[in-house]
């Protein structure tokens, strides 16, 4: 009815004009909220997008043209083997060195090519909490037994979850399975060359994001000396996919390597450069070249456009509420170390509500839960963040809930935040 929209305008601007009226700028805390919401977006923006999001939007896009509805659907749909299905899911995440925003574009491109709610809900959850990298340095950092426990839990979990998701919405699903149940196209690319061209972007995000480990010695630390080295060397892979596979044309590719080139060069110290125009030279090439390379460039800005927008709101949500590591936010952080010490179901319950909705960058956790260790956390609540945190943020579940529907976006963060609480409870008590 007319009324109820009107109503509904009414409160909103209602409830602006209260909080504009009631604002309490020059509250020491509340400015300092203000400052920490816009310097965690900063950080963001600097750090996050160009290296994790935008490659992260790319490889969403190569999901969605160059992978095939059908092969997604034979093994991640509602009647694909449910043992292989959930498996593929669960492990993918050890390859993937994502945080749960950066995961975003990879769920919503699977999800929208026809794999199961339970597969993809499984791959949503296991692909920021198990990346190989992390497991190694928790288990180097804060202990063997955590780094080994947060790896059981995270695969165990995440299958879990995606099995009660399935069990849940199965009405739902067997009817958009059978929408979608068809047989795979022939014709189309070889499986091998859409897989090179994947896993050269996939690795291409690995290495660029690689962090530094916490010594200065062993192969972990010569990747990260090397990363950019490692990256350029998938980067001459990549312009091979581009003019074999996608059949863009040489004399256009070279164009567009010169001023990459010239500006490593230049810029030797500065790697940020070459890299963003080599994002500005492969969206002009995919933009002008007609077909699979047009229609890849477009599903990609596809997921940007979806996706970038709510991650910029929940970014400022979070470091107003929850602040950065160099400061607070409207939450003190007093509360949050005398809330998760011993092993209590409430210390355990609010790391795990407290990990849900702070972000957390790919492997920050550690040094923040090392932190944390110091300052009296228990062990079960660590273990309860570890669950949580790295698979959930507050800007995470904006986007899902775009991507899924309120309900099971509540349904998913409630599992999340129980069988996290559960963990930590029985990690507790056996340490």
């Amino acid at each position: 009815m007319e009324w109820k929209k009107e109503s509904k305008i009414f409160i909103w601007l209602l409830g602006f004009f209260l909080f504009a009226y009631y604002m309490p700028i020059g509250n020491k805390r509340f400015d300092g909220a203000i400052l920490e919401a816009f310097a965690l977006t900063k950080w963001y923006a600097q750090e996050h997008v160009l290296f994790c999001l935008i490659p992260a939007f790319f490889i969403a896009g190569v999901i969605a043209v160059f992978i095939s509805q059908g092969t997604v659907i034979k093994y991640f749909g509602a009647h694909a083997t449910k043992w292989k299905s959930y498996l593929i899911a669960s492990l993918s995440g050890t390859i993937l060195a994502v945080c749960s925003c950066t995961i975003l574009p990879l769920f919503s491109s699977i999800h929208k090519r026809g794999a199961g709610l339970g597969p993809a809900i499984t791959f949503l959850y296991s692909g920021p909490a198990i990346n190989i990298l992390a497991i190694i340095l928790t288990a180097r950092i804060l202990g063997f037994e955590l780094g080994l426990a947060r790896i059981i839990g995270a695969v165990v979990f995440s299958i879990i979850i995606g099995l009660i998701m399935s069990f849940l919405y199965r009405k739902e699903e067997n009817a958009r399975a059978d929408k979608m149940n068809f047989p795979e196209v022939k014709g189309e690319r070889p499986l091998w060359q859409s897989s090179f061209h994947f896993f050269v972007l996939v690795f291409i995000l690995v290495f660029i994001n690689w962090g530094k480990p916490n010594t200065d010695a062993g192969l972990l630390f010569w990747i990260w000396s090397n990363k950019w080295l490692i990256t350029s060397m998938f980067g001459i892979l990549f312009i091979f996919s581009l003019i074999k596979i996608l059949k863009i044309k040489a004399a256009y590719v070279a164009l567009a390597v010169i001023p990459i080139l010239i500006s490593a060069i230049i810029f030797p110290s500065q790697p940020t450069i070459p890299f963003v125009l080599s994002v500005i030279g492969l969206t002009v090439l995919t933009l002008i070249t007609p077909g699979e390379p047009q229609e890849w460039v477009n599903e990609t800005w596809g997921f940007t456009k979806q996706i970038l927008p709510l991650l910029a709101v929940g970014v400022l949500t979070a470091g107003f509420l929850l602040g950065t590591t160099n400061g607070e936010g409207i939450l003190p952080s007093e509360w949050v170390f005398s809330l998760v010490g011993g092993n209590s179901l409430f210390s355990n319950f609010f790391a795990s509500v407290f990990g849900a909705f702070m972000y957390f960058a790919t492997l920050t956790e550690i040094p923040i839960l090392q932190g944390l260790l110091k300052n009296g956390m228990g062990q079960g609540p660590a273990l309860a963040l570890l669950l949580a945190g790295p698979a959930l943020s507050l800007p995470n579940m904006l986007v899902i809930q775009n991507i899924i529907g309120t309900q099971k976006t509540v349904v998913y963060v409630v599992l999340v935040i129980v069988m996290a609480t559960a963990s930590g409870l029985l990690y507790g008590a056996l340490y």
